[in-house]
């Protein structure tokens, strides 16, 4: 009982001297008020374990586009660091937001590839975390590649300079199953702002204009973003696309073919001056048929553009149909001084064989509006492709066709209604 008893006074020694502040009594050991040895109990707490950090992502195993940005977030901590690579080992470009609570690519990925994760992050507790992730991006059945022309079907120059009457011409090299997809992912800016509207040709090629000309100066930046996205039926854009260009000062050529005798063609400059008249010879009046189809030889009615320049220009009436053995069809020639103002082929060109026709404004082309050289040069070398050209036709000329190059002769509502988005 002596053993048991002298343990007990060690344990509580040991204990008092963990209390302070209370009475002590010889020996160093406390004593209470009534004096009896008292003791005190130290509880020391368990430390809460800090839970370690989720490393997540809402693309991670799943088939992306390539231009969504891939997202890697961290809960209950923050992101030390994230590399994500294609399978050619190059690290795709990122960025971290400052709390470090999460990270995103900040370049469009490949189609058809799987990209690798691998993440790490730390918690309060300093416990690091580290995640390894993949993401894989779709594999188009088809793509199609945007291009940004004119009507002739030559590139927009980008840096260029063009007339009010320009025309944006976008040609996908695949038919579109879904136009309005494709059209909500073109773009012209203008500066000054000016409202225009798309006009789809066909499935495969749309046409821009604004209402009215454009003013002189404009700025106009063109965009087909259409990389990652899907045009109807699995069709993917292969490539972004832009450009920019310039309307230059407004010039205006009118052409009458409703009078006789010369001087019918009159070209004004932006203050409505006119700055040149010309004799010319435009299309006979009528046609022929050939092997059951029918030639028009009437310069066309409407509203042309300038498209392009060409000098010479090989011209051959097999073009149109009218064999060079047929009453009236000729051999290819090169004309010189030939600026083209539709797509199936009506110039004004030089033609010195037609001056007597051009002098009296008498109609013997087959459609073109024949000039002098002077005249012809001078045009060529003073035109803008985009400059208005408007031919007010003969009594029974057919009226230009937007897919000849008529975009200005068709009035606004029908314009607005050629759009996938009207």
């Amino acid at each position: 009982m002596a053993r048991i008893a002298a343990v007990a006074v060690a344990a509580l020694t040991v204990l008092a001297a963990c209390s302070t502040g209370a009475p002590q009594r010889q020996g160093g050991s406390p004593v209470g008020h009534d004096g009896r040895p008292t003791v005190t109990v130290v509880v020391t707490p368990s430390p809460v374990a800090v839970p370690p950090t989720t490393i997540t992502s809402p693309q991670a195993g799943r088939t992306v586009d390539p231009i969504t940005p891939v997202t890697v977030t961290a809960a209950g901590g923050s992101l030390l660091d994230v590399v994500m690579r294609n399978p050619e080992g190059t690290v795709v470009t990122g960025a971290m937001a400052d709390d470090g609570a999460r990270w995103q690519t900040t370049e469009p990925l490949g189609y058809s590839k799987t990209y690798s994760i691998t993440a790490t992050a730390v918690n309060a507790a300093g416990r690091q975390t580290t995640t390894n992730m993949s993401v894989s991006t779709v594999t188009p059945g088809n793509m199609t590649m945007p291009y940004l022309n004119t009507e002739y079907g030559t590139p927009i120059a980008n840096g260029g300079t063009y007339g009010v009457g320009m025309v944006v011409v976008v040609h996908f090299d695949e038919p579109i199953p879904d136009r309005a997809a494709a059209e909500r992912l073109l773009q012209v800016t203008t500066t000054p702002a000016q409202a225009g509207s798309w006009y789809w040709l066909d499935s495969q090629n749309l046409h821009w204009r604004p209402e009215n000309y454009y003013q002189p100066g404009t700025q106009v930046t063109v965009k087909a973003n259409v990389y990652g996205q899907d045009l109807g039926n699995g069709l993917y854009g292969q490539s972004d696309e832009g450009v920019s260009f310039t309307i230059g000062r407004k010039q205006v050529t009118v052409a009458d073919d409703t009078v006789a005798g010369p001087g019918r063609i009159k070209v004004y400059d932006q203050a409505g001056n006119v700055v040149r008249t010309m004799n010319t010879a435009m299309g006979r009046h009528g046609g022929t048929t050939v092997n059951g189809a029918y030639i028009n030889f009437y310069t066309l009615n409407g509203s042309y553009t300038v498209l392009g320049h060409e000098n010479p220009a090989s011209m051959c009436s097999d073009s149109y149909g009218l064999p060079a053995n047929a009453p009236g069809g000729y051999a290819c020639e090169n004309i010189p001084w030939a600026t083209k103002i539709s797509v199936d082929g009506i110039y004004l060109h030089e033609l010195d064989t037609t001056l007597y026709a051009q002098s009296h404004g008498l109609d013997v082309s087959h459609g073109c509006l024949n000039l002098n050289r002077a005249d012809a040069q001078w045009f060529f070398q003073n035109s803008l492709v985009g400059d208005p050209v408007v031919v007010k036709g003969a009594p029974g000329a057919p009226n230009v066709q937007v897919w000849q190059g008529g975009d200005w002769s068709l009035p606004w509502d029908q314009w607005l209604a050629g759009s996938a988005l009207h």
